[in-house]
């Protein structure tokens, strides 16, 4: 039997260490979830992120806003964003780790994957980890190892570490290359009782 998966991308985790492992961030998020899934299939993958400030960060939320356009255009993603607050000038992240921590246990527990992978090295998923090992489900951490806390990898069913290579086939600009694309195949399942099927 095939197994179901589940791809859970902490957009500004994964950002900030493609910048500093690769050196860039243009990444075709319908390749890399394909590549996360291998020969299995798809359940649905979730990128979470927060909305950059248009007021005091107008270039950057321009980009962002092109960004999120290639996204809700990437079949089988659905793109979550939290909020934001600033500390004097920093801006901080509300609500992201939250989201990404309940949607990985509420579809364990509605049994709509069989194997998350989740892309992140932030440790504080770990316990959500490991109630998701609780309920049954296999749990792949998929992180840079040097961006990667030690209990996330601890916890982890699978640690699966990145590196610049990983992405040679993976971006979305740069030199025309030769490259097949594995289309990624959801899977059907049975909606529950009151929803609309998958």
């Amino acid at each position: 039997m095939t197994q179901r998966v589940a791809a859970f991308i902490d957009g500004s985790n994964l950002y900030h260490a493609l910048e500093e492992n690769c050196g860039r961030t243009d990444l075709d998020f319908n390749a890399f979830v394909a590549k996360l899934c291998g020969e299995r299939q798809l359940y649905r993958a979730y990128y979470y992120n927060i909305i950059q400030d248009p007021e005091r960060r107008g270039t950057a939320y321009q980009e962002q806003q092109k960004f999120l356009a290639t996204l809700y255009n990437t079949p089988y993603l659905e793109v979550c964003l939290g909020t934001s607050k600033y500390r004097g000038e920093v801006l901080i992240e509300k609500g992201v780790d939250i989201m990404l921590a309940t949607d990985l246990l509420q579809l364990a527990w509605r049994d709509l994957y069989d194997v998350a992978a989740l892309v992140s090295g932030d440790g504080d998923f770990a316990y959500a980890v490991q109630v998701t090992k609780n309920l049954g489900k296999h749990v792949e951490v998929v992180a840079f190892p040097s961006n990667l806390s030690h209990e996330l990898g601890q916890t982890a069913d699978l640690l699966r570490s990145l590196d610049s290579s990983f992405f040679d086939e993976l971006w979305s600009s740069g030199p025309k290359r030769r490259r097949r694309r594995r289309r990624v195949t959801p899977v059907k399942t049975a909606a529950p009782k009151g929803e609309p099927e998958a």
